[in-house]
C-alpha cells in the first residue's frame, strides 16, 4: 500500500511539474508577448475559467501525498525518511510560492485595469515567468528526490 501510495505522490507531483513547464514555454510567453493586447486576448481566454483553481485543486492534495508517503516510509531506512520528506517540503513550498508569489501577479495581470497599470503588469509578467522556473525546479527536485528513496526501497533487503 505504501509503495502505491508513493508513486500516486511522483505520478501527481510529475504532472504538475509539467504544467509549470507548459505554462512558461506556452502561456506566460503569449501573456508577455505583446502587452496589453496579450494580456485582454488571455483574460478573454479565461473569462469562464480561473486557471489558479487548478493549482488549489491539485497542489494540497499533492502535499498530502508527499507528506503521508514521508509517514508512512518512516520506519524504512533513514536516507529513504530523508528524500520523502525532502519531496514533501518542496511540494509544500510550490502551494506556498503558488498562493504567495503567483497569486497577487495573477491579480496584476488578470484583473487589474489594463490601461491604468500597464508597467505593473509588464512587471507582473516578467516576475511570473522567472518565479515559474523556481517552481518547477523545486517540483523536479521533489520528484528526483521521492524516485531515488523509491529506488532505495527496492534496492534494501526486506
Amino acid at each position: 500500500m505504501k509503495v502505491a501510495i508513493a508513486f500516486l505522490s511522483i505520478f501527481m507531483a510529475a504532472g504538475l511539474t509539467m504544467v509549470t513547464v507548459y505554462n512558461t514555454l506556452v502561456d506566460a510567453r503569449s501573456w508577455g508577448a505583446n502587452i496589453p493586447a496579450s494580456i485582454q486576448t488571455a483574460r478573454d481566454y479565461y473569462s469562464h475559467v480561473d486557471p489558479r483553481r487548478f493549482y488549489l485543486i491539485v497542489g494540497p492534495p499533492t502535499v498530502l501525498l508527499g507528506a503521508l508517503t514521508t509517514i508512512l516510509f518512516w520506519k524504512d531506512a533513514v536516507s529513504m525518511r530523508l528524500l520523502f520528506g525532502a519531496s514533501a517540503t518542496c511540494y509544500a513550498l510550490i502551494v506556498l510560492l503558488t498562493i504567495f508569489s503567483f497569486v497577487p501577479r495573477d491579480l496584476i495581470l488578470f484583473r487589474d485595469p489594463i490601461q491604468e497599470h500597464l508597467d505593473e503588469i509588464r512587471a507582473a509578467a516578467s516576475q511570473w515567468s522567472r518565479m515559474n522556473w523556481a517552481r518547477t525546479l523545486l517540483g523536479c527536485a521533489g520528484v528526483l528526490c521521492a524516485m531515488r528513496a523509491l529506488d532505495l526501497y527496492y534496492t534494501a533487503d526486506h
